[in-house]
This record gives structure tokens, sequence and C-alpha cells, in this order.
């Protein structure tokens, strides 16, 4: 897949696809916030799926990594629009969609919504994001200070007030029609793993979570294969 992928605004997304052009099943990959898609636990995933018969794309969101547009009007809404322009360029193949951090609960809010997505994997997913955002946030100004005081990450107004509006998605879990994978970390100190349970009690027929015992946020060390196993696994027996 070589085309070019354009949002709602004209941005063209950055992306890379992993697999033979004519496979049938392609695994869309979303990062966290801060991040892009050439995280290595995103990128060792990618190359799993393709192990694994399938294709994957990663994403890197619009203001994010070498995609076009501001990172401070990347809020979770107008990332939710990235991933239906991905859709709408995959026409009619099937797609998982598997997201980590800040980009699982822009699976969900799209999930929650739109059919073409045919399963879902959540990865340390940020469910109650006005928490995370006043958490994480709420000393910076925005407008004048960094995201975890980076200034190569500043925080917006825009930002804020969509993840506060947004509030918490776990009132969206039981609109999620297709089979869900949460998957998340015992020493997340990032994002409480009690978001994952919150949204796994939620949501309907058809959800599992995996408390994976040990592992952060990134999954790091040993967490990063333990994962990627889990999720390559419970895709294939999905497709």
């Amino acid at each position: 897949m070589t085309e070019e992928i354009r949002n709602q605004s004209g941005e063209r997304l950055d992306y890379t696809y992993h697999g033979f052009p004519s496979a049938t099943t392609v695994v869309v990959i979303g990062h966290g916030v801060t991040g892009n898609k050439d995280r290595p636990h995103l990128i060792a995933l990618a190359e799993a799926v393709v192990q694994a018969g399938m294709a994957a794309i990663r994403l890197s969101f619009s203001g994010c990594g070498d995609s076009e547009g501001d990172f401070g009007m990347s809020t979770p809404s107008k990332q939710v629009g990235d991933l239906r322009s991905v859709l709408d360029a995959l026409k009619d193949r099937k797609t998982f969609y598997v997201g980590h951090s800040l980009g699982g609960a822009v699976g969900v809010i799209t999930a929650s919504a739109d059919q073409r997505i045919r399963a879902l994997v959540t990865l340390g997913c940020v469910v109650d994001l006005a928490r995370f955002a006043d958490t994480e946030f709420g000393n910076v100004t925005p407008g004048q200070g960094g995201m975890w005081d980076d200034p190569n990450y500043p925080l917006s107004e825009q930002f804020m007030n969509d993840m506060r509006t947004l509030g918490s998605i776990a009132t969206l879990a039981p609109s999620v029609k297709v089979p869900w994978l949460l998957v998340h970390g015992t020493d997340d100190d990032v994002v409480p793993i009690q978001d994952s349970i919150d949204a796994f009690e939620t949501a309907g027929v058809g959800r599992k979570l995996v408390r994976m015992e040990g592992a952060d946020h990134v999954f790091s060390d040993d967490a990063g294969a333990e994962m990627v196993g889990t999720v390559v696994d419970w895709l294939r027996s999905h497709n």
C-alpha cells in the first residue's frame, strides 16, 4: 500500500505498511500522547502481525511524528477523524485496530460508532480522559508549558478541553459490539490498571481483560514479547 492518506483537514498522515498489499486483513496500530508510529513496541507488534499472516499499518496521528499538522491541535476527537481517514483508505478490507494509551481511547470512541473496525485491542488504555488530563497536566498552563515538562510537546487549551469534555469513555464501552481485548500492565504508573477494569466491567459480550504482571506502560523488556504474543494470538483467533 503506497497511497497518500490525508485527514479531513487535508493533512498528510505518516504511516508504515507491513505485509503483502493484497492481504485481506489489516491491523491498524495507533500510539499514545507524545508518541508516534515508531515506538519500539509498536514496531515489534506490526512485524509479528505480518508473521501471523495479516498486514499492519503503523499510524502517526496528525501533528505527531512525521505527520502534518499542529501537535497542539492533535486532540482525541481529531485523532478519531484521522483513524476514520485510514479506514476510508482501506475501503472494504477487514480491519482490526490496536491502540496504545490514548490511542486506545481513540479506538474505543471509533469502534463504538464505526462498524468498520471488526476487532479492537487496547493497550494500557486511557479510559478516564478527564482525570488523566488533570492528573498529568493540571499544573501546566496551556499555551505556556509542555507535557511532562517537554517543550517539544506543548500543552494546548484545545487538548485539555477535549479531554475534559470526553470525560470517561467507560460510558461508550457497552456500544463496542466487536470482540475487544484489553491488555494492561500491573506496574503501569502512567495509566492505572483500574481504567481498563472500569471499561471491562461496562463492556458487552466478547471482551477479555489481560492483566500483565509487572508490565509498565510501554511494556518494557520481557513484557514486550509477552504483550506482542498475547495480542497476535488473540487477533489470529478472530481473523
